[in-house]
């Protein structure tokens, strides 16, 4: 039988019959999808070898094709389909060239989730940010992956790659659910296959596979419920600005204009400050929007179409697939700004309680609010971006807690003087706060700082009371410390204990110095003991002018309060109550930090840089 068959193609062969070949299609994105979405409009990008002249089609009934789009280069096809009578199902897209037939298998899978059903974090969260790759390696079997460009672990290279991983957060998630955060922010987890410096994450080279250094796709996904399963949501770091240089949408990309200045590099300024100048020129603005951040990393041109498509599906593909809770957006004045209020929009139509925080690095609280939905300060525009980081007030931080405090100026008053200036804000309640992150130096710079405890209760005390939404970069509970001027690498040096055989393991209390299980427990203290108070995460804010360098505030939610008071010189002050009876309601509190009871009558008394949280 076998012989005979061979003897069949051979004369077919012989009369000008070829058995049909299968192109080869390298990658299709998104990978799958689900029916009943919203947007009922999906673009599948086929990347493949000389396919672009193919004939397409369909062996599905109820999904329609739409429209195909041939681009420059011949190895992409980008289809955009029609699923709003589509059910759940597998189904072919058939490409034909001549005789070659190809089948490239599809599934739109059914929805677990509803929009609905996805809670985003909110100024009740506390987010834990992590860095990865410098936490804890729970896997060594995947430092070095065959086949990728950075294929080596040197924890003594503060730019390599140390090797942590999804597995070394998973088995340290009880140490961070205890320590009462209830979100973390993962820095970029997506594939960054890049030669040097991929460590950090930010140069992504595919958007829909996680880099397997931290493991797989499903991984991810485990990750993810394991969290849940322990009251803690995750958000995941995502870039849309730019991507690695080594991803094959810019190695061998469809056409030039998917990259800014067609795809040759050209330096950013970094002054996105001139997006929302009046007075800038047109050349300001294009070059610190559509420059690049580095030569390795290509700058997206948001502004062609099939480029936004792609981005905005690969953020709903992640929240759909993995269910997590929040996106962090990198560099987010840098890119498009139609196009970045289009993506937030449409994300928070699919999933209304999800949230979004954008990376506003700007230097003044004037230009972070032009950023935020529902400005006043961008109408006719709106970006639609839920939450802002205050980096105004993280540079504020560094020095409040410093200096000597007088009515007019210096330590506390920068922080009285800049919440007199919340009115710019849409809602001063969806801010990222946070003390530090792995692109500042850490709160504490030095051993010195380090071993300042009241300077560092003091700092963590005000974030997390103060309007907002709180993030503490890992290690910051233990005193990590580290100067920007040291370099990057060293604002992200690995947590003690996270890798077999460190001689220090800070996730144990043993493990801890003296000083860093004083400073763990009392953040753990302050942080389970939010979780639970409605008047910190929910409730409106009311501050009294500086006076003998004492700041004073209320957080209250109906008929609960907390109030502070936080003595921002090293010498003993003695204040009259008078200004503040309206927000004392009894005439004696249980002080929670320190327990004792504290007398409300016409004066109180506070030791140099004493603070007190008052619970009514």
């Amino acid at each position: 039988m076998k012989q005979t068959l061979l003897i069949i193609m051979a004369v077919l062969s012989f009369l000008g019959f070829k058995t049909p070949v299968q192109a080869s299609i390298k990658k299709v994105a998104p990978t799958f999808w689900w029916a009943g979405m919203k947007n009922t409009e999906l673009q599948v990008l086929l990347y493949g070898e000389d396919i672009s002249s193919s004939d397409v089609s369909l062996t599905s009934s109820d999904v329609y094709l739409k429209e195909v789009v041939r681009q420059a280069n011949s190895n992409y096809l980008i289809l955009y389909l029609d699923l709003k009578e589509a059910r759940p199902q597998k189904f072919d897209i058939v490409l034909k060239k001549g005789r070659k037939v190809t089948k490239v298998p599809y599934e739109l899978k059914e929805r677990i989730r509803r929009g609905t059903d996805i809670e985003g974090f909110t100024s009740s969260d506390v987010l834990y940010l992590i860095m990865p790759d410098r936490f804890a390696n729970g896997n060594p079997d995947n430092d070095v992956i065959p086949g990728m460009l950075e294929n080596k672990v040197d924890r003594n290279e503060q730019f390599g790659r140390h090797g942590g991983d999804f597995k070394g957060i998973s088995e340290h998630l009880d140490y961070i659910s205890d320590l009462g955060v209830t979100a973390i922010w993962l820095n970029p987890t997506q594939e960054n296959d890049m030669k040097d410096g991929s460590y950090h994450g930010y140069a992504i080279t595919d958007y829909y596979q996680i880099d397997r250094r931290f493991g797989t796709n499903e991984e991810f996904c485990n990750l993810v419920n394991e969290a849940h399963g322990k009251g803690l949501k995750v958000v995941m770091d995502m870039i849309f600005n730019h991507c690695g240089s080594e991803n094959y949408l810019f190695k061998d990309r469809p056409q030039d204009d998917w990259f800014n200045f067609r795809s040759n590099y050209v330096q950013t300024s970094f002054k996105t400050a001139s997006v929302m100048d009046i007075h800038a020129s047109d050349y300001e603005k294009a070059i610190a929007t559509d420059g690049w951040f580095t030569q390795v990393m290509p700058d997206l041109n948001q502004r062609n179409r099939h480029v936004a498509r792609y981005l905005i599906q690969s953020s709903i593909w992640w929240i759909e697939y993995a269910g997590i809770n929040g996106i962090r957006q990198d560099t987010h004045p840098y890119a498009d700004y139609d196009f970045m209020s289009s993506w937030c929009k449409e994300v928070l139509e699919e999933y209304p309680h999800f949230n979004i925080v954008g990376e506003t690095w700007l230097n003044s609280n004037v230009l972070v609010s032009y950023w935020q939905k529902d400005s006043k300060l961008a109408v006719p525009k709106n970006s639609n971006l839920p939450t802002v980081m205050d980096f105004p007030l993280t540079d504020l931080m560094s020095k409040a807690f410093d200096e000597e405090t007088t009515e007019w100026s210096g330590g506390l008053y920068r922080l009285y003087d800049y919440h007199t200036q919340d009115l710019v804000y849409a809602n001063p309640m969806n801010l990222l706060v946070f003390l530090d992150n792995h692109d500042t130096s850490r709160f504490c710079k030095n051993e010195e700082d380090a071993k300042n405890i009241v300077r560092y209760k003091q700092a963590i005390t005000y974030l997390l009371t103060t309007r907002g939404i709180p993030q503490i970069y890992y290690g910051t509970e233990i005193l990590m410390a580290a100067d920007k001027s040291e370099g990057d690498g060293c604002l992200r040096r690995d947590f003690p204990g996270g890798w077999k055989g460190d001689k220090v393991n800070c996730f144990t209390a043993e493990g801890r110095t003296d000083l860093q299980n004083e400073a763990f427990d009392y953040t753990r203290k302050l942080l389970n003991f939010r979780k639970n108070n409605e008047a910190i995460c929910k409730g409106t804010m009311k501050h009294f002018s500086i006076c003998k360098g004492v700041y004073v505030y209320e957080r209250k939610y109906n008929d609960k309060s907390v109030v502070v008071f936080m003595n921002g010189t090293d010498e003993k002050q003695t204040l009259s109550l008078v200004p503040y009876k309206e927000i004392l309601p009894s005439s004696s509190v249980t002080d929670f930090i320190s327990g004792k009871n504290v007398v409300l009558d016409e004066e109180i008394t506070l030791d140099g840089r004493e603070t007190l949280l008052l619970i009514f």
